[in-house]
């Protein structure tokens, strides 16, 4: 017999073994890595299942579906974030240079930026189901990046006609493309440079003054 979770995934009872924590971690593990190379439609759990060496049933055991073991891929994804984040956000320029550091890690996972890629890109044709988790990520990202500018700017005095907002949205979506642009030609693309280039710019442009 099985418990489940508040979000409905189940799990075996309490006290369940440390090998079977461990074949948990490895099936997301694997799926993790099968989503980012065939996205979440053309990956199955068939296949799935077949790379862990488990039966689909086996694999439904620890995720009751394929959408809630790509909930659980993606729960993943950013408790790895929150982890790098440490318990106190940095805020105002720190947060921005945050933002710069987590580029700088990014090139040294590729598989996380390529599932992040695939994923978000995927997302917006009808029916996929992560695209409720991206559209609320994209939004607390904006809001988060929107205080960020706003503090570094010393609390909002930005020059007269500029849009924080309008920033922020253009700092998320050069790092997202420089995400692509990298995973295609990672020899050709600094991905740190180019974040921090743009950020700095942006910063200048909103408080008419060089950072």
């Amino acid at each position: 017999m099985s418990e489940s979770t508040p979000n409905g995934e189940r799990q075996p009872r309490t006290g369940r073994s440390l090998k079977a924590q461990q074949r948990r971690q490895e099936i997301l593990q694997i799926a993790m890595d099968t989503f980012a190379a065939r996205g979440y439609n053309n990956a199955s759990l068939q296949e799935i299942a077949d790379r862990a060496g488990v039966t689909q049933a086996g694999v439904l055991h620890y995720f009751r579906s394929k959408a809630q073991l790509l909930t659980s891929v993606l729960d993943l994804r950013d408790a790895t974030d929150i982890e790098q984040l440490g318990p106190d956000r940095p805020r105002g320029l720190a947060f921005l240079r945050h933002l710069v550091d987590t580029v700088r890690r990014n090139t040294e996972r590729e598989g996380i930026v390529r599932l992040y890629a695939v994923l978000s890109a995927e997302s917006v044709t009808e029916g996929h189901p992560a695209q409720d988790y991206f559209r609320d990520r994209y939004a607390g990202l904006r809001t988060l990046v929107t205080e960020a500018l706003a503090e570094a700017c010393e609390l909002g005095e930005t020059r007269p006609g500029l849009n924080v907002e309008e920033a922020a949205a253009a700092i998320i979506a050069v790092m997202d493309g420089l995400q692509v642009q990298w995973l295609l030609a990672p020899e050709s693309v600094d991905m740190t440079a180019a974040t921090d280039r743009v950020i700095t710019a942006l910063l200048a442009d909103l408080t008419g003054k060089p950072t």
